[in-house]
């Protein structure tokens, strides 16, 4: 649950949550429309099903739209599949990659700042700061 939670939270700070909406509607609507305009069709799960399988390009062939709207339909849920599919991991990795970058400066920052402060700091802070250097040389 807490990472369904954390997964809502990071696709509303990076606007995605908007690209997946569209997703999702694309999918609800296609899958209404593709039930009154094609044969093989029967209800709106069924619907659905074919655009979630249509829009992940996995196409299992169980059905197969025979219509023009039904084709063009696919063509659209299939885009919007493939392109939601590239952009979100992408606006994520890039939003992931800045809050590292960010975090590492304020690091820096404050590591700069008590070495500013040396003879200031009592020995267990000079120990925590010793510690601190030794880390970073064996990540190096």
């Amino acid at each position: 649950m807490k990472a369904l939670r954390r997964i809502g939270k990071l696709l509303v700070r990076t606007g995605t949550i908007k690209i997946f909406g569209a997703y999702v509607a694309v999918l609800i609507i296609g899958g209404i429309v593709m039930t009154f305009i094609e044969p093989q069709v029967h209800g709106v799960f069924e619907g659905f099903y074919y655009c979630f399988v249509a829009s992940t390009t996995v196409g299992f062939g169980d059905i197969v739209p025979v219509t023009v709207i039904g084709r063009i339909i696919t063509i659209v849920v299939t885009l919007v599949g493939i392109l939601t599919v590239a952009m979100v991991p992408g606006v994520v990795v890039a939003y992931y990659t800045e809050y590292l970058k960010i975090r590492e400066k304020e690091t820096v920052s404050t590591f700069l700042e008590k070495l500013e402060r040396l003879p200031e700091l009592n020995k267990e802070e000079l120990t925590e700061l010793s510690d601190k250097v030794k880390e970073f040389n064996k990540n190096k």
